[in-house]
Order: C-alpha cells, then sequence, then structure tokens
C-alpha cells in the first residue's frame, strides 16, 4: 500500500512540475516567436514534407534513469503524451494518438522518429528523461517544408490589344509550405504593377486537409506593338529546409493585335520589267497585326476603288494599263501608290512576206520600230547576220534570199520582234558563148553562160559533121548563174546553138566553131562568179589608179604650160631688140660693098 502510494505522488509530480515547465515555455514561444526561441537555444529540427521527422533526445542519459517520454504541447499549452520508453525492461509503448498512429519511432538513445511528415507535425516536441528524484525536459520545435509545384500560365488570353488593359493570364503554383510569392517577369525582366498598365493579384487558399497552399497571381496587362514577341513568365520563390529557392513557369507568348499604321502596295511579276502581254498581280498589305484583309484598288484614270482581297490581277496587259496605281483601306484612312511601265515593241517591215521583183528593178526597204525605250535593229539573210541595212536601186540574183529584220530591247527580257521578206529576183534567160581549143589540139569545148530565174533549161542542136565527145555538163546553180558545156571534134566548120527556157522567155544564141584543123581566135572561158566580183573589184582599183595618174599629170601639165607661156613672153622683148642690132650691122655691110 505504501509502494501505490509512492508511485502515484511520483507520477503526479512528474505530471505537475512537467505541465507548468511546458505551460511556461510554451507561452514564452508564443509571445517572443521563433527568432526569440532560437535565442533561449531551442533546438530547431527542418523536415520535409512526406519525409521522416527525426528528433534526437538533446539530454544527457542521467544515473538511475527510470524511463523517457515524448510529448508535444497543444495550442493551449496542455501536453499530449506520445511515446514511453522504460530504461529497465527495454519496451516501448505508444500513446493512442489518431495523428500518429503507426508513424512513431523511439530508439534506445530516446530519438523520436515520425514518418510522413506532415503539415500538423509543425509543433513543439519535448524529450523527458525521469529519474527518482529529478525530470529532465528538452524542447525541440518541428520546421516543415513543402516544395511547391512548377508554376503555370493558366487561361491564358487569346491575343492582347495594344490600348487595351486585359487579364493575360494566372499563375498557378499548388501545395506549398510555407506559403510561396509569385513575381511576373516580362523577358527575364520583373513586371512591377503600373496602374492601369500592369495589374497584379494574388490570393493564396490553405488546403484545410494537408495545410498546404496553393496561390494564384492573376496579369492584367496593356501591350505595345513592341510585345509582339515578348516571353512572359512567373516564378515561385519559397522557403525550403536549407533557405530560400525559386521555380520558373515555361514561358508564353502572346499573339498581339494592334491597327494598322501604314499601307503598301508591290507589283509581283515574274521578271523586274513588264511588257505587254505580261499578267502583272498588285498586292496591298498593312502593318497590322492581324493585317488588314480587303483594301481598295485605284487604276489609272478610275476614280472609284475595286474593293477586292489583298491582291488585285491583270492579265494580258497592254502598254494603256501603264500609269499610277494606288490602294487603301477600306475607310481610305491612308494611301500607297507605285507606278506601272508596261514596255512594248513594234515593228513594221515594208515590204514584207514573198515579193517577187525582175533583175535591175529597184526595191525600196523600210524597217521602222516604235519602242517604250531605245531599241536596236539588226538584219539577217539566209541565217548570217548582215552588217548593214539591205537597200536594193538595181536587184540582182545574189540579192534573192530571206531576210528578217529583227529588233529587241535589252532591258526588257523576252521583248523582241521579227518580220521577214523573202525576196525573188526574176529574169529572162541571158546567154553567152565561149570556145577554146583544148591543149590537145584534138578537140574544142564549147561553153554556153546562162543567167535567168528560174533556171532556164538548157538544150544544145549541133549543125554540120563533127563527133561529141561528152554530153552537156552544168555548174552548180548560184545566183541565178550557171553554165553548160561540151566537148567537140568538129571535122569542118559547124554551128553550135544554146537554147535557154524558163516561164518568162526562150533565149536561142549560136556560135560558129571552125573545124579541128582551122586555126581560130579562142575565146576564154567567163570566170566564175566569185573572181568575176574579185576581177571586177580589182579592175575598179586599177582604173581608179589610172585616173588618179592622169589627173596628177594633167595638173602638172597645166602648171607646165603656164610656165612656157610665161617665159615666151619675157623672150620675144629680148628676140626683137637684138633683131634691130642684127639689121644694123647687116645695112652697113651692105653700105659698105656698094661704095667699093
Amino acid at each position: 500500500m505504501g509502494s501505490q502510494t509512492f508511485v502515484f505522488s511520483y507520477k503526479w509530480k512528474i505530471m505537475k512540475e512537467g505541465n507548468s515547465r511546458i505551460r511556461a515555455l510554451t507561452e514564452a514561444f508564443s509571445s517572443k516567436g521563433l527568432n526569440h526561441n532560437k535565442a533561449l537555444g531551442l533546438y530547431t529540427v527542418n523536415a520535409v514534407y512526406g519525409d521522416t521527422i527525426t528528433m534526437p533526445c538533446r539530454l544527457e542519459v542521467p544515473d538511475g534513469l527510470m524511463f523517457g517520454k515524448w510529448k508535444y504541447e497543444m495550442p493551449n499549452g496542455s501536453p499530449v503524451f506520445i511515446a514511453f520508453r522504460s530504461s529497465t525492461k527495454k519496451n516501448v509503448q505508444y500513446d493512442d494518438v489518431p495523428d500518429y498512429k503507426d508513424r512513431l519511432s523511439l530508439s534506445e538513445n530516446y530519438t523520436l522518429s515520425i514518418k510522413n511528415a506532415r503539415i500538423s507535425d509543425e509543433k513543439r516536441f519535448v524529450c523527458m528523461l525521469v529519474t527518482e528524484d529529478d525530470v529532465s525536459e528538452e524542447p525541440t520545435v518541428v520546421k516543415v517544408f513543402k516544395q511547391p509545384s512548377q508554376p503555370e500560365i493558366l487561361h491564358q488570353a487569346d491575343f492582347l490589344e495594344t490600348e487595351k488593359l486585359k487579364m493575360l493570364g494566372e499563375c498557378v503554383v499548388r501545395d506549398s509550405y510555407p506559403e510561396g510569392n509569385v513575381t511576373w517577369y516580362k523577358n527575364g525582366r520583373v513586371l512591377q504593377p503600373v496602374e492601369e498598365v500592369v495589374v497584379i493579384n494574388l490570393r493564396k487558399v490553405e488546403n484545410r486537409s494537408t495545410g498546404l497552399f496553393t496561390m494564384t497571381s492573376s496579369l492584367q496587362y496593356m501591350p505595345t506593338k513592341e510585345d509582339a514577341n515578348a516571353k512572359f513568365t512567373c516564378i515561385v520563390t519559397y522557403h525550403g529546409p536549407s533557405g530560400q529557392k525559386t521555380i520558373q513557369s515555361e514561358p508564353v507568348v502572346f499573339d498581339v493585335h494592334y491597327p494598322t499604321e501604314k499601307v503598301t502596295i508591290r507589283v509581283l511579276s515574274q521578271s523586274s520589267t513588264i511588257k505587254e502581254g505580261d499578267n502583272v498581280t498588285l498586292k496591298c498589305s498593312g502593318n497590322g497585326n492581324p493585317p488588314p484583309q480587303e483594301f481598295l484598288f485605284y487604276i489609272p484614270g478610275e476614280t472609284e476603288g475595286i474593293r477586292s482581297s489583298d491582291t488585285y490581277v491583270m492579265t494580258d496587259v497592254r502598254r494603256n494599263a501603264t500609269g499610277e496605281y494606288k490602294c487603301s483601306l477600306i475607310d481610305k484612312s491612308m494611301m500607297d501608290t507605285t507606278t506601272i511601265t508596261v514596255h512594248y515593241l513594234d515593228l513594221q517591215l515594208t515590204p514584207s512576206g514573198e515579193v517577187t521583183k525582175q533583175i535591175g528593178e529597184a526595191l525600196p526597204v523600210s524597217c521602222t520600230i516604235s519602242s517604250s525605250r531605245n531599241a536596236t535593229v539588226f538584219w539577217i539573210k539566209d541565217n548570217t547576220r548582215m552588217k548593214t541595212s539591205p537597200s536594193f536601186s538595181s536587184l540582182q540574183y545574189q540579192d534573192a534570199g530571206n531576210y528578217i529584220c529583227e529588233t529587241t530591247l535589252q532591258e526588257v527580257e523576252g521583248l523582241k520582234k521579227r518580220k521577214t521578206l523573202k525576196l525573188i529576183v526574176e529574169g529572162k534567160p541571158q546567154i553567152k558563148m565561149t570556145k577554146k581549143t583544148n591543149t590537145n589540139k584534138m578537140s574544142k569545148t564549147i561553153v554556153c553562160h546562162v543567167e535567168g530565174f528560174p533556171k532556164p533549161a538548157v538544150q544544145w542542136t549541133v549543125t554540120g559533121s563533127g563527133s561529141l565527145i561528152n554530153k552537156a555538163k552544168e555548174t552548180k546553180y548560184v545566183n541565178g548563174k550557171f553554165s553548160s558545156k561540151i566537148i567537140i571534134a568538129p571535122e569542118e566548120n559547124v554551128t553550135l546553138t544554146c537554147i535557154a527556157e524558163n516561164e518568162l522567155e526562150r533565149t536561142v544564141t549560136s556560135l560558129n566553131v571552125s573545124a579541128i584543123s582551122i586555126p581560130e581566135y579562142d575565146e576564154p572561158e567567163d570566170r566564175n562568179d566569185d573572181n568575176s566580183e574579185k576581177v571586177n573589184d580589182q579592175a575598179k582599183l586599177i582604173v581608179g589608179i589610172v585616173v588618179g595618174l592622169l589627173l596628177v599629170a594633167l595638173v602638172a601639165g597645166v602648171v607646165y604650160w603656164l610656165y612656157v607661156k610665161k617665159s615666151k613672153t619675157a623672150s620675144k622683148h629680148v628676140d626683137k631688140d637684138l633683131g634691130n642690132i642684127e639689121e644694123n650691122k647687116k645695112l652697113e655691110e651692105n653700105n659698105h660693098k656698094s661704095e667699093t
């Protein structure tokens, strides 16, 4: 009976003294705060939400220890015992406290561990070591931290508009403890509140079951054009076991709408220059966002605009499309202009097509052009470029051919024109016959030189006896000329007749040829056309030289004649004087003879 009374009294003493100390410390902690408690030497354990809280008993184990106990204090200061360990029996007992059921562990050195840390574990725990004579206590303050989720920008605006304050979005940060602070950034710079430009509101909501906070920061923003590609982010600043930290959201970019301030008209064409026949597209654009979808297009000479989308198409343009084009917004508040030049090139060839003329006739030819710029003109005859324009004062057979007058505008790609003239020079057959004794003195060659167009057909006839050594051979028909020759060995004087005939006329020429035994004057064959032209050129040169020499001689003769004439006039005066002296001498001699 006495021992039971002692135990009861001892327990009452422990409870009474322990409660008094706990109450006193609780009042001090509540009135002065955590910093003051640290000043009093309170030990703090920082724990991460969901991890295990480990609280060592910071008392030295005294001699005669009977048992150790852990408790925590309620807000009103009353203790709640949660764990007991006997030093003698080594058994551990956990009090029936619902919040800590199956979460506690008390080691042999009286270290208390709490699994799955919660916000509600943020209390002041007390380690108690009891001997027969005394009760020792050491408090430990538990702080629990929960890292928030990554911030998310929700309820984002579809677009922003200049000159309008609009809700940009909400930055939501979930499950933080303690509560964090949310800051908005634009392109890495803090957005500070500005009235009617930047409006930020923060609200915090605590989850009653978990004690965690959700922070929501809304941002209303009035953008400028420069914010078109701006990156907006939000950052949460929170406290953790090791100090202050931050987490940033993913950046978001908003489409910024702003009105059109400038209209631009452009000419879309396949090349830098426009020529007749091209398709031309006019494109009008505004620098607003979104850009205007409709415009008014004004074409030269029209006062009313044509309503269209941002393009206006003109097909197969002509030169009269040259002029000033305009486009404007539908409300005509702003306008832009551009000038279009449609390049053209006209060519007139007179005559053109197929032209037939007679040899010796004149044919005036003209190739005239009309163009938007200076153009180059050149002539081609039978696929060969000519050095000069053709001129026909007296048509020859070699003038016949296919002529092309072509002109181009070098500055305008693909703009060129050409027209053709097919010149046909006709002529009646003309014949010239020649004969030549061959080197073997046994035969003679008779050649019939023929000119005419269309090409005449040639026939030979022989009157008299003589053997034809070969059939008639014709040379190539060039520039309306060719020749036909035969070789004959006449036994007597014969007459050869060459007959040339085309659609215009039939021409007959005969040539008497002596027998092979009778010598006669041989006529050389005509040279070919090219050699004839060269000979003619040489003859012209020789004639020019001779005429020049004659003129020089004539001038020299005139000078000499004038000189002689002057000399003779002077001599007459001298001779007259000399004559008078001679006459006097003769008279004196005659007189002297008569006297004797």
